[in-house]
């Protein structure tokens, strides 16, 4: 802040100025406080803004970020790669992630896990784990007789669930997004794929909450992938479908614009349809390829072991398939080679594409199904589809673009989207939307679950004759391909007892027998209901609506019963009139929140319970379901309308009393007050008819049991454990991180240091004693060291660095003082020049037009010369810090604005457990004697030359020449 002041004849400004600007900063300091200190208790708008999303992949996870001035990026990992293996391996006394779980593997692949995917939310007889388990056995892999899952069993003591091993995983990917944003990340958006089932999903979840993620949505993977192609195509979305096939494994998708009450116009995505299989991609090459190479290698003979039998040699082996793969998709052959596959005897065989087309023929014949699978899920044709695009990592292998080429009989594939990233990018685009924090254009998702569900319940019937049997319903709840999130309504309106119900998925069968082993359990929940019975004792005296079950599938495609009550509606008398104050808030009321709710962007639908069910009449159903779907219109009834028809009832019979009120005053006003006889027998005729009735609804909540049949989730206490094991593992590594971190520091400090002291700018500001003194205790912990320094711990780490350091401090502080000597004195020159230059000017101005005293003149003259005294001799310099170098008060800022100062002021060095070293004591300055009057410019303002008042020094700074 520059203050410009003008001195005019004998009246100052000067002073009038400075009083006010004394003032006005009290004022200004007190708000400035009391404005801090309710800062200090409004919450932190910066905490946890970014977000993040994670596409989670078999093999490789890519993690995307969005915070403040960075829209959309992919977070690059500590190798700086933008993809990051899913692996995690565990020592001992460390964890390693991604590549340098991958480079142990190697080595020791007991302790690396990997391809966790495969096996979350499957029980141990899932044939998928029995596969897991051949693919990887040197994995020790246990039954959970509490949950009937697996877990590893790392030790006799610890032992690891596979959503544990996941929650690490995701917990080093919140570390890595939080390191490239460098800011706290709590939110996240998760892809999975498609044809993750509900205890899937639940697991994924479950392994987010150990690792400490709030998820905003599991979105699946092929949606994120449409959603980022939609993001970047908004102009070319019109009201017209489009149709998209993404080819991850395949999926159905339409685009195009429609209206919505909140945001107008909008772009919207739908899925279709959905054909995937699950035991088709790169791994299955990779393994293929893997177990070609064993054949080769066992074929030369030089070793008479067989080398699947070793576990380093295969993870080598899989490892160079890997690799091969990517090659042999741009190169007609490659050349494999390890060096020490096993027994110290290296490898080296040539392998062609030809070759590795042939290992895997029945893999790429299996290609085209997941397309028609989608093509007939959707009911489309491919004359129907726009585009094909590809996705995914095997998508590059040139026999899978021949293979989907010719299935799609299209001209060409489209690959204009980035295969591996797309995923991750839609699914931040997702973070972002549902974040608080940042605001984006709106592009409306509508996922479609790809395995139905529905409701069965037995109920006791009594036919014609007399004859009681059970009689099995079913209702279905989502078909398949419905669209989600959305709500639902199932009404049971023939119990007035306890009951039970079931949750099961719907017909599976479009999936093939493989397929439903893999599956697994297709129960999913037995519901409980108690309270019915005496919620109907309790009113009697009401008419029964039924007992209505809430289902949400959410978001993340989850579904959630959540809640069951007992509805009934009772008439009541209305009053004939309402007084105006009655009116008047009945007015208030509709206007701030009465009447009916709002629509939501969920759609309930009720599904009534009737009692016979015949197949024509489920044909029926389904019928005019499917018409509804692919019709997208208005929902049948939205989320808190179920029961409301009394509410809008009772809002029409509120107008027709309006209106006849109205009507009734306005008579009165025109009729005299003397009524004829024949009026007031019509009124009495009038009192004799029925007063006017309205329906009360009234609901009982009823309690729910809930018996999970497919996976059992774990309890509140196996999370705590889950976590508190994920956070000591995370507290070690912490520690063994900071440990090394201080090692290394000290081992830097002993080093330099003992370097430095040989050299020319330290050895001239320390003296032999110092010198000695200073190498005597380098040469002491670097002994130390040696001998019992690498096994110490933290705390005594700490304090060897901490005491050298402060050992060192004084000597490191004259050192950079001496580096600012030549500048300093260079400038302090200058300003000597200038101020003799300036007083020699002031002392030829007239006695008339003087504007300095004599006082003043004399002062400045007095500051110079003990300046110059202070300047030589040079060699007296590294008694004097720079901050003390310059005069403080010159005078010329009453004839022009102050320059910037040359001043540059040094602060030491501190530490938190050293003493300060306190600057080296300056040559003494002329005393001032008794009877000198004190210099003052202005009455507000007063001068001091002591050279040791560093603080009034700076307050001054402005004002050196």
């Amino acid at each position: 802040l520059h203050v410009h002041i003008w001195h005019s004849g004998s009246f100052s400004y000067h002073s009038f100025f400075v009083s006010f600007l004394q003032v006005t900063m009290r004022e200004r300091l007190s708000l400035w406080a009391v404005f801090c200190l309710l800062v200090a208790f409004l919450p932190s708008q910066t905490e946890s803004v970014a977000v993040m999303s994670v596409d989670l992949g078999s093999e490789w996870m890519k993690i995307a970020i969005v915070k403040p001035g960075v829209p959309m990026e992919i977070a690059l990992n500590k190798e700086s790669r933008r993809k990051t293996p899913v692996a995690v391996c565990l020592k001992e006394n460390e964890r390693l992630f991604g590549d340098g779980a991958l480079g142990v593997a190697v080595k020791n692949p007991k302790v690396v896990y990997r391809f966790l995917q495969s096996i979350l939310g499957k029980t141990a007889d899932n044939p998928q784990v029995a596969q897991y388990q051949k693919h990887f056995p040197e994995h020790q892999m246990q039954r959970d007789e509490k949950r009937g899952t697996v877990f590893f069993k790392f030790s006799e003591e610890l032992q690891y669930t596979p959503e544990e091993l996941l929650g690490m995983i995701l917990n080093y990917s919140r570390g890595l997004a939080q390191d490239f944003a460098e800011q706290l990340i709590k939110d996240a958006v998760i892809t999975v794929p498609a044809c993750f089932n509900q205890a899937e999903r639940r697991a994924v979840l479950q392994a987010a909450h150990i690792a400490g993620l709030k998820v905003l949505q599991l979105i699946n993977d092929n949606t994120a992938v449409a959603l980022n192609y939609g993001v970047f195509r908004r102009k070319d979305i019109n009201s017209t479908a489009q149709v998209s096939s993404v080819s991850a494994n395949a999926t159905i998708v339409t685009y195009q614009t429609v209206k919505t009450k909140e945001s107008g116009t909008q772009p919207q995505l739908q899925i279709r349809g959905v054909g995937f299989d699950r035991t088709l991609g790169g791994f299955e090459m990779e393994l293929r390829l893997r177990d070609h190479l064993a054949k080769l290698f066992n074929e030369k003979k030089k070793s008479k072991k067989d080398v699947r039998e070793n576990l380093r040699a295969m993870a080598k082996l899989l490892k160079e398939a890997q690799r091969l793969k990517t090659v042999l998709s741009a190169n007609a052959e490659h050349m494999a080679q390890i060096e020490g596959l096993m027994d110290d005897i290296d490898f080296k065989a040539k392998v062609t594409r030809s070759e590795f087309e042939a290992l895997c023929e029945d893999l790429f014949d299996r290609v085209p199904g997941p397309v028609k699978e989608a093509l007939a899920d959707a009911e489309m044709s491919m004359d129907e589809i726009d585009q094909v695009i590809l996705v995914g990592g095997s998508t590059r292998v040139p026999r899978v673009q021949d293979v989907l080429l010719k299935a799609v009989g299209k001209e060409e594939l489209s690959k204009n989207i980035n295969a591996d990233e797309a995923a991750a990018m839609g699914a931040v685009y997702q973070a972002a939307a549902l974040s608080k924090a940042f605001k984006v254009k709106p592009f409306l998702v509508r996922d479609a679950a790809v395995f139905p569900i529905q409701v069965e319940f037995s109920r006791e019937t009594e036919e014609e004759d007399g004859v009681k049997t059970m009689k099995h319903n079913k209702r279905i709840l989502f078909q398949r391909m419905a669209p989600y999130p959305q709500r639902k309504v199932i009404t049971f309106n023939r119990y007035m007892d306890d009951f039970v119900f079931y949750i099961n998925y719907g017909d599976l069968g479009f999936l093939s027998e493989q397929d439903l082993k893999v599956f697994g359990s297709q129960n999913l929940t037995t519901v409980k209901l108690s309270g019915v019975g005496s919620s109907f004792k309790k009113h009697s005296d009401a008419e029964s609506k039924g007992i209505k079950a809430h289902f949400n599938m959410d978001e993340s495609g989850v579904l959630i019963l959540d809640r069951v009550e007992s509805v009934f509606e009772t008439i009541v008398e209305e009053k004939e009139e309402e007084s105006t104050l009655t009116k008047l808030g009945n007015t208030i009321s509709s206007l701030f929140g009465g009447g009916s709710s709002e629509p939501t962007a969920n759609v309930t639908e009720p599904v009534t319970d009737e009692e016979e069910v015949t197949p024509e009449a489920e044909k029926d159903q389904e019928r005019s379901e499917k018409q509804e779907e692919s019709a997208q219109e208005k929902p049948e009834m939205e989320e808190g309308k179920e029961g409301e028809p009394q509410a809008e009832e009772q809002k029409d019979n509120k107008e027709d009393k309006a209106e006849t009120q109205g009507e009734t005053d306005a008579e009165k006003a025109e009729k005299p007050e003397e009524k004829s006889d024949g009026d007031k027998a019509e009124e009495k005729e009038e009192d004799k008819k029925p007063k006017p009735q309205k329906k009360s609804k009234i609901s009982e909540d009823i309690t729910v049991g809930l018996e999970v049949n497919d996976v059992l989730d774990p309890s509140t206490e196996d999370m705590e454990v889950s976590k508190k094991k994920l956070q000591d593992l995370t507290d070690r590594d912490l520690e063994k991180q900071e440990r090394e971190k201080i090692l290394n520091s000290l081992e830097a400090f002993i080093f330099e240091t003992q370097d430095k002291l040989y050299q020319d700018e330290y050895l001239a500001v320390v003296t032999e004693e110092e010198k000695e003194q200073i190498t005597g205790k380098l040469s002491e912990a670097s002994n130390w060291m040696d001998e019992e320094g690498y096994a110490a711990g933290t705390k005594e780490l700490k304090e060897k660095l901490s005491e050298l350091k402060k050992l060192c401090k004084a000597m490191f502080f004259r050192v950079e003082e001496r580096k600012k000597w030549p500048d300093s004195l260079a400038a302090l020159d200058s300003i000597l020049n200038h101020s003799t230059i300036f007083l020699k000017s002031v002392r030829l101005i007239p006695e008339s037009d003087q504007i300095f005293t004599e006082v003043e003149l004399k002062t400045l003259e007095r500051v110079i010369n003990e300046t110059m005294v202070c300047n030589n001799p040079p060699n007296h310099h590294h008694h004097i810090p720079v901050s003390f170098i310059f005069p403080h008060e010159p005078l010329q800022n009453r004839t022009n604005p102050p320059p910037h100062s040359y001043a540059e002021k040094v602060i030491p060095p501190k530490s938190d457990d050293a003493e300060e070293v306190k600057p080296a004591e300056e040559p003494p300055t002329a005393e001032k004697k008794d009877d000198e009057p004190i210099l003052e410019l202005n009455p507000a303002e007063n001068t001091d030359t002591d050279l040791t008042d560093g603080s009034k020094s700076e307050n001054h700074k402005g004002d050196e020449l």
